[in-house]
């Protein structure tokens, strides 16, 4: 049984985020080239999307490829480019049949016109679909968000305000995320959603990405479900509010 199955629907996140890490120490640590890894990847990404669909989150964040992988060698950046294509081409119908709505929130203009048009039909197929929000974040950074979500609204003429800020942010169409995981060890966020995280409750594992499953998500689940949010306020004051709630 899952662990996360005995939880009640308000202390599952709606919203959980995750930085897939780890994927070339896995392949590492085989004797494989690092682009295995990312291959292993795309399999604990399809899991963890059925896994979310069965708990009921409502959706689920990752970060796929940073403004800043471009630094890596070149032949891993061009193998993520050729896998990121095959993985569109396979995966981006069964989400669709599984009632996913795909987003790839990230700067595009970087990216090859073929990218480009496959991205944007991904979109497309997906946009009426309602039972989980599948934002793959690809070529973003936390920077670049705030920053061209800020020259937009002065091109509009609008004030800079946390408010229009929130509005015209990549991820606006979602909200903040309330979970975000972090996979392979590391104790930071790597420049993925610094705007949206103010509050969000942070996670990290040591299990490498590709051997993340069900079960590891239900563990980060049920620690999510064991904190106190409280956003700024008292325990007494979260007690006295959620009482007030279900009188």
């Amino acid at each position: 049984m899952a662990v996360a199955s005995s939880l009640s629907a308000d202390r599952l996140p709606r919203h959980v985020a995750i930085v897939m890490d780890g994927n070339g120490r896995w392949a590492k640590k085989r004797f494989l080239p690092r682009v295995a890894g990312h291959k292993q990847g795309v399999n604990a990404l399809r899991n963890t999307v059925q896994a979310c669909l069965d708990r009921g989150v409502q959706v689920l964040t990752v970060f796929a490829f940073s403004s800043e992988n471009w630094n890596r060698p070149v032949d891993e950046v061009s193998g993520l480019m050729e896998l990121l294509a095959v993985a569109l081409s396979r995966e981006v119908p069964k989400l669709h049949q599984s009632g996913v709505q795909l987003y790839l929130p990230g700067d595009r203009a970087s990216l090859s016109p073929r990218v480009q048009k496959a991205l944007a039909q991904a979109e497309a197929l997906t946009a009426d679909n309602r039972r989980l929000v599948l934002n793959v974040c690809f070529n973003y950074g936390g920077r670049w968000d705030i920053a061209q979500a800020a020259r937009r609204l002065v091109a509009e003429g609008r004030e800079i305000t946390e408010a229009a800020l929130s509005e015209t942010t990549a991820l606006a169409h979602v909200g903040d995320p309330d979970l975000l995981i972090r996979t392979g060890g590391e104790m930071r966020i790597s420049n993925f959603l610094l705007w949206q995280s103010a509050y969000t409750e942070l996670v990290f594992t040591p299990c490498l990405w590709p051997d993340f499953d069900a079960q590891a998500l239900d563990v980060a689940l049920t620690e999510y479900a064991s904190r106190e949010r409280r956003f700024g306020q008292t325990s007494e004051q979260v007690a006295s509010a959620s009482g007030a709630a279900h009188a």
